[in-house]
């Protein structure tokens, strides 16, 4: 997801490396090559415009210590402005006691009616009736695959054949799901190659005359500005409730995302993963910015496991965190169970660094994924699993040989074990909610978000360090950190009070 634009800001961060702290001269140099990657992502010229100030005006208003990676600091600034951009949202569709409307609109070709599909099947998760509503008579083909989906999906689905007027048909749906007693109704309306009057004023006369409770525009991803006029265009005429983009799995280079809020106003309050009923994602801006940024989204994967792990399973892992264990055996159980098409893959990519292996892995099968990955695991001994840091380099060769594998995979799967297992053995003797909640409190504390790295100082080069070097180092962190303290309260730093070390 994303792939153009997070190549383009590795990019431009790159010019950062190697420097000792964030001046103005260096941070403009960065800042111009970020707004270049943002327009070659198709992001609109004045939503990148208002971005690069505001990233400019919080990095020159930092107190930065003296030899503070700038990359990591930059990265942190954009990280929190991407969020700004995108946020807040409240993916909930609040329901009435009565009949709850969502009309869907959108141009043809942006996957209406497949969403209306998914977003029935995500309120039946939430134990809600739906009715979906064949309001597309520009497209004939429109209502059979409507049906089709219905009957896939086992919801029923209105629809007037012969009847020309869309208003007539909505208006029935309506009351039929009132006679029905049924939850929510969804009504799927024309789409047109184009924006055009008729379209409309065909809209504007259903929205009036059926008062839907809610109005979701769905918009292609891949369409970049387009995506953004059309948006627009819609908004104007329907005061729309929310977005919902389609395609990300694809191509998608991110711009349409990063623009539609700023520009409109509106929420992006679903995005579309996938071509299967079940691919459609709550939106949530500090996720998916994780995700532009490479640094992969926890609370997503979280939130998914939980979707595809069945009741006994769940309890067989509730066991395992309460012992405060999860060995390398516990994640091939876990992967065994995620043979769907796409779904591995998915996961993969909620994964902090797990881009490359993705990449690696993007031409094969469900089936294939899990193999190739569960035969890494397979070609260590029971100790490695247990106990991953036993694996040294010449571990890893021979695990690679006898998995087959590039000695690359077996180190990106063993950083993916280091990364997940403290944070499992941190939810010991949690419930279900209590690991959600935990690793929600995990996101926002900042632990997995970019640039949450500790401060260095000078001579802090991460090797091994003597004892004297270790103390030395302590010395100039707590001198900083006082320096730091006397600067916001607008006090001169003292020497002779405060220790200043050589």
């Amino acid at each position: 997801m994303f792939e153009s634009l997070q190549t383009g800001l590795r990019s431009a961060l790159k010019s950062l490396q190697g420097k000792a702290k964030l001046t103005e001269a260096n941070m403009r140099e960065g800042l111009k090559a970020v707004e270049q990657a943002l327009l070659e992502a198709d992001v609109s010229y004045s939503v990148a415009q208002d971005f690069i100030e505001h990233v400019a005006q919080k990095a020159m208003g930092e107190k930065v210590l003296l030899a503070l990676d700038p990359t990591q600091q930059l990265l942190a600034i954009i990280y929190q402005e991407l969020v700004a951009i995108l946020g807040p949202v409240d993916p909930a569709i609040p329901l009435r006691k009565d009949v709850t409307i969502l009309m869907m609109c959108g141009l043809q070709g942006s996957g209406k009616t497949t969403t209306c599909g998914k977003l029935a099947k995500l309120l039946q998760q939430s134990k809600k009736s739906v009715l979906l509503a064949a309001a597309d008579l520009q497209r004939p083909a429109a209502i059979e695959q409507l049906h089709v989906i219905g009957q896939q999906l086992g919801v029923p689905v209105y629809s007037e054949p012969g009847q020309q007027d869309p208003v007539v048909v909505c208006q029935n749906a309506v009351a039929k799901a009132r006679k029905d007693q049924v939850s929510v109704v969804v009504l799927d309306t024309a789409g047109r190659l184009a924006i055009d009057q008729e379209l409309m004023d065909q809209l504007v006369r259903i929205d009036k005359r059926v008062q839907p409770d809610q109005v979701f525009l769905v918009v292609d991803g891949m369409t970049g500005q387009d995506a953004v006029n059309s948006a627009k265009a819609f908004n104007e005429a329907l005061e729309l409730d929310g977005v919902i983009m389609t395609k990300l799995d694809g191509d998608a280079r991110g711009g349409a995302l990063l623009s539609v809020k700023h520009v409109t106003g509106v929420p992006i309050k679903f995005i579309g993963t996938g071509e299967q009923l079940d691919a459609l994602e709550p939106f949530r801006p500090e996720g998916m910015v994780s995700r532009i940024l490479g640094q992969g989204d926890i609370v997503g994967l979280a939130q998914m496991a939980r979707q595809v792990v069945d009741e006994e399973q769940q309890k067989e892992m509730e066991a395992k965190l309460q012992s405060g264990e999860f060995t390398l055996d516990d994640f091939k159980k876990q992967l065994k169970q995620l043979l769907q098409p796409g779904l591995m893959m998915k996961m993969l990519s909620l994964m902090p660094g797990m881009g490359d292996m993705v990449k690696a892995m993007s031409g094969m099968n469900a089936e294939g994924e899990s193999k190739r990955i569960v035969g890494i695991i397979d070609s260590m001994t029971p100790q490695e699993r247990r106990s991953p840091k036993v694996i040294d380099p010449s571990r890893r060769n021979r695990i690679a040989r006898g998995a087959g594998v590039p000695v690359a995979e077996v180190n990106g799967l063993i950083k993916q074990y280091d990364t997940m297992a403290p944070i499992m053995k941190m939810m010991a003797g949690k419930g279900a909610m209590g690991r959600m909640q935990a690793l929600q409190d995990i996101q926002k504390s900042g632990m997995l978000n970019p640039g949450a790295r500790m401060p260095k100082v000078k001579g802090d080069t991460g090797k091994r360090l003597t004892s004297k070097e270790k103390a030395d180092l302590k010395k100039r962190r707590e001198k900083e950190l006082r320096k730091k303290q006397r600067e916001q309260k607008g006090q001169k730093f003292d020497r002779r009070q405060d220790g200043d070390v050589a």
